[in-house]
């Protein structure tokens, strides 16, 4: 079942730019053409999925004009293209795109272009909302992800956990439950991934969870065929599952390590004065005993070793296999190293929870002991791996702070710092623990059913109630009550002062490991600073070439918009290109009216270091929405004097804008300033 599942989520892996861009258009942003083109082609940075609305065109008064069901064009899986309908008059026209990328996230946007002459429009952002998730949707699907990779640790880390370091536990109910509750909880989080991929592709609303066409489409996809493989992985980690408890929470087993000493001691005192010369064969013989005894049990626990690390490995590979791994650079590398990241979180943050459960039924110092060697080198895995991913997906020192992603990245080495100073806490309460031999041996539980010896000692009055009591069910509830006090002040008789600082450490770790997990969620649902950097490069290497009069300047442009007064926004960004020229520093001055959702008319100014406007060899201006994945949307400007530029700038959605203005003072100096605008 691993080699299938491989081959079925591995198999389309290769080389590309995780997080599809938009690279460019045909008609281009802001074009004016003078003839109705016969279609719409759009050109992307990687491999991207289609579905029948994936590119609309709207006319200036928001009907459809497109053909509809959008393809490849020319078989090249990067474009997606679409006809138009015969016939169109002259105006605006607004088309608004939607796709799923290689590593299988959804992208979008909307840009504009006019024929024969630009008008108004009524399309208004409404009309565009399914460029992006619905909001209820979005935050149902991501906590479904965070739950399936919470479930996941858990269920790998407990029962890793139990093969490990204990496996007397598989015997314990508190056990069994927390390994049921991560089955269940990712087989739950699967479903509910699935059957919300679709809405969430689409941007469409809750109900649309149950529609069965959609979730054939998302099987058809790479992360359909990934949660499909993993509810068959589910599956056999059920039988895994009642395998392992049944296997080390057999009572034979146990009652065989203790016959076997018992029973040689009898032949010991039986031998009277055989003296010394016969304890090297007894204790021989005693170890030969032991070692039958628990061999059956050996066995059983390298059998169900293989299967679940195999298991593991195979359920690792469900989200390797549909994510950031599967494409970018050095794919044959970040695959198999990202499965190692998942199930080192897994033996650790996993073993976390199963380690409080412990603490609380009075586990020994030894398998504490057992579990932090592990921990230990579980985080010296996820160090490695975690370096290696970081530069893959960072690619530069500048990304770290200059992206979604790097900043994400801040945030959760920052909480895996916290992790392990906490750690740190928990070895030295550890340490403690097995200073004091009296606190150190694992407290075995007391039989739960005290209440039939007390029965039996009160004789035949107990008896003559026992009708009564069964008749009574209030009575029977004070019963249950004071048997379930009873086995609780029983199990925590073994949480001693020492016992309890150790158990609360763990805690704390494991409060940081759910912030780690949401981080997690979050950085897989956003494009990496690498490909952010690559997308902005290529986006300015263009806007050098319209710049230089290729593109036709200003006859690109949209239609004029009309100002509003008192609507004008102005941003001021100072720059120092570092240079020793006079326009090497200075301030860009960026302003906007009406500062609205369609067409701005836009200044900018540059003014040195004494106010005076400056020329500069080349200036660039342009505009990003990063939570729509769109841009960065390059204003053609018009120079009109001396470190004066007027253009029009198309923002088709409201949110928080990045305007960036590229400044460059010689042929070897130049910088980007950036600053964060809200429209709408």
């Amino acid at each position: 079942m691993l080699g299938a599942v491989l081959a079925l989520l591995l198999a389309g892996a290769g080389p590309a730019a995780a997080h599809a861009a938009l690279q460019s258009t045909d008609p281009a942003q802001n074009a004016v053409l003078p003839t109705a083109p016969q279609a719409v082609t759009l050109t992307f940075s990687e491999a991207v999925s289609l579905s029948s609305d994936s590119v609309r065109v709207l006319d200036p008064a928001g009907r459809a004009v497109d053909s509809g069901s959008p393809a490849h064009a020319d078989g090249k899986d990067n474009t997606a293209r679409v006809g138009l309908g015969p016939g169109l008059a002259n105006g605006t026209y607004t088309v608004a795109w939607r796709a799923v990328s290689e590593d299988s996230h959804p992208i979008g946007g909307a840009f504009t272009f006019s024929i024969g002459a630009p008008s108004a429009t009524t399309v208004s952002t409404t009309a565009l909302q399914s460029a992006e998730a619905d909001g209820l949707v979005a935050a149902l699907y991501g906590t479904g992800r965070t739950v399936a990779y919470a479930a996941f640790a858990l269920l790998a880390g407990a029962a890793a956990f139990v093969l490990l370091c204990w496996p007397a536990g598989a015997a314990r109910r508190p056990v069994q439950r927390l390994l049921m509750t991560g089955w269940v909880a990712l087989l739950v989080s699967t479903v509910a991934v699935l059957m919300l991929r679709g809405p969430y592709e689409r941007g469409s609303g809750v109900g649309k969870a149950f529609d069965l066409s959609l979730v054939r489409a998302t099987l058809d996809e790479r992360i359909g065929t990934a949660l499909a493989a993993r509810l068959l992985l589910l599956a056999a980690s059920g039988v895994f599952l009642s395998l392992l408890v049944g296997q080390l929470g057999l009572p034979q087993a146990r009652t065989a390590r203790t016959a076997g000493p018992g029973a040689t001691g009898s032949g010991t005192a039986g031998a009277g004065t055989a003296g010394a010369d016969a304890d090297p064969e007894e204790a021989e013989l005693r170890e030969l005993e032991r070692r039958a005894a628990e061999r059956p049990q050996r066995e059983a626990r390298l059998g169900l070793g293989v299967a679940g690390l195999v298991l593991a490995v195979a359920l690792s590979a469900t989200w390797a296999g549909a994510d950031h791994a599967s494409v970018g650079i050095q794919v044959w590398l970040a695959l198999p190293l990202g499965m190692l990241h998942l199930v080192a979180m897994a033996l650790w943050l996993g073993g976390l929870a199963a380690m409080l459960v412990g603490l609380r039924e009075g586990i020994g110092a030894d398998v504490a002991d057992r579990f932090s060697r592990i921990a230990f080198g579980a985080v010296l895995v996820l160090v490695g791996t975690g370096v290696y991913q970081s530069w893959r997906g960072v690619g530069s020192w500048g990304a770290l702070t200059g992206t979604d992603y790097g900043r994400l990245l801040l945030v959760k080495t920052g909480c895996v710092i916290a992790m392990l100073g906490a750690a740190w806490m928990s070895r030295g309460w550890l340490a403690r623990l097995r200073a004091a031999p009296e606190e150190a041996a694992e407290v075995a539980p007391e039989p739960v059913a005290v209440t039939a010896t007390a029965a039996a000692a009160s004789g035949t009055d107990s008896a003559s109630g026992a009708d009564a009591d069964a008749e009574d069910p209030v009575r029977q509830a004070q019963l249950a009550r004071q048997r379930t006090a009873r086995a609780n002040a029983d199990r925590d008789r073994g949480l001693t002062p020492t016992r309890a600082g150790l158990r609360r450490s763990v805690l704390v770790e494991a409060a940081v490991a759910v912030a780690v997990l949401v981080v997690t969620t979050l950085l897989t649902n956003s494009p990496p600073g690498r490909v952010a950097g690559e997308v902005a490069a290529a986006a300015a290497n263009g806007a050098a070439t319209t710049s230089g009069g290729t593109t036709g300047g200003s006859t690109g442009g949209a239609p004029a918009p009309q100002t509003v007064p008192g609507r004008t926004v102005e941003l001021k960004l100072p720059y120092d290109t570092k240079g020793r020229t006079p326009n090497a520093k200075g301030t860009a001055t960026v302003t906007l009216n009406p500062a609205g959702t369609g067409s701005n008319e836009v200044h900018l100014k540059l003014d040195g270091a004494d106010g005076s406007p400056v020329e500069v060899p080349e200036v660039e201006l342009a505009f990003t929405l990063p939570d729509r994945d769109l841009g960065p949307l390059t204003v053609p400007l018009t120079a009109e004097g001396t470190g004066r530029w007027t253009g029009t700038a198309q923002l088709p959605l409201a949110g928080n804008w990045v305007v960036s203005v590229v400044v460059r003072s010689s042929d070897i100096d130049q910088t980007t300033e950036i600053q964060q605008l809200k429209i709408g």
